[in-house]
């Protein structure tokens, strides 16, 4: 059994851990809001954005763009992984690697081969561990995601997609190494509400332009023209050079839509974790306690029978 020296500083060590998840805790639901507040104020550029190419499309003779164009016998898929670049957000990291896993077996089942292209250290480290190529990585910007950091990713990843479908590109050292993919993958973590976070698989090229994408079917209950999707827009120049221009920055929109909703979910999955481990350092420090208090009533008691045996024999 330990020594009540023993249990005391066991009793410190826990007080100090537990000072650190609490201030974990405490952070993370302070970034869970403003995760939030962006996820909400991104919606209405990203519906609209989506209205416009949806209203592009309709207006455009041939949907030939190669974004929009399947191809007949896709042989490389990129697969972007969304991560976190830190630790301590519990089963985060590791349900969105398993999603990813399960992709990357579905895509070799069906005859095409996996690229991989990581944002997050987490992500990258697990990769890396396990000897996988990755053809592109980006990091730093987990918690506080920037649309520049989201462009950057997929101005690669565009212009990779573009390569492979046979049309010419700027040629710069990054595509060297890979001749060109056929289709476009995202994996991240979508925000549902504080407790619940759910791995998202979505195919984002060639895409499909639709507003139920953005889950922007509300105004179908107004009863005006826009329940119709018929917004009167007027394009110059031509519907087919605006859906050129606009489709890369609508993938860009996509990508940091999600990055966005992961960043959020991070701070949600933290936030758990840290207060579980709170709460156990709780319970740990009331039985390490307990245990300590014991062990004192029990030498006190011992020092008062030997007094009192001690008066005993002298009165005798």
């Amino acid at each position: 059994m330990a020594s009540i020296r023993e249990l005391r500083s066991r009793i410190r060590s826990v007080q100090s851990t537990r000072k650190i998840t609490k201030a974990q805790e405490l952070i993370a639901t302070s970034r869970i809001t403003k995760a939030q507040a962006r996820v909400t104020a991104s919606k209405p550029y990203a519906e609209e954005m989506t209205s416009v190419l949806s209203e592009l499309a309709s207006k455009s003779a041939t949907l030939d763009h190669p974004l929009l164009v399947e191809r007949p016998e896709p042989k490389r898929a990129g697969v972007l992984v969304v991560t976190s670049d830190s630790g301590q957000c519990g089963g985060y990291n590791s349900n969105v690697l398993r999603a990813t896993r399960e992709l990357l077996a579905l895509l070799r089942d069906e005859g095409k081969d996996p690229v991989i292209f990581v944002m997050g250290k987490k992500g990258l480290r697990y990769f890396t561990f396990r000897d996988l190529d990755v053809e592109g990585s980006w990091t730093g910007f987990s918690q506080q995601p920037r649309y520049s950091d989201a462009k950057t990713a997929t101005d690669r990843l565009v212009d990779l997609f573009v390569a492979g479908s046979g049309t010419q590109v700027d040629e710069t050292e990054e595509h060297h190494a890979l001749e060109g993919l056929d289709e476009l993958h995202l994996v991240y973590t979508r925000f549902v509400s504080m407790l619940s976070q759910v791995p998202e698989v979505r195919r984002i090229a060639p895409l499909v332009v639709s507003e139920d994408d953005e889950e922007s079917g509300d105004s179908s209950s107004n009863g005006d023209d826009s329940s119709t999707g018929a917004r009167n827009y007027s394009f110059e120049p031509g519907a087919e050079t605006l859906l050129s221009a606009l489709l890369p920055k609508y993938i860009a929109t996509r990508v940091y839509a999600a990055l966005l909703e992961a960043a959020a979910s991070e701070s949600a999955a933290r936030r758990t974790a840290m207060k579980a481990a709170t709460d156990n350092a709780d319970e740990l420090i009331t039985d390490l306690s307990r245990q300590a208090n014991q062990l004192r009533q029990a030498q006190i008691t011992q020092e008062i029978s030997e007094i009192v045996g001690g008066a005993s024999a002298l009165a005798k």
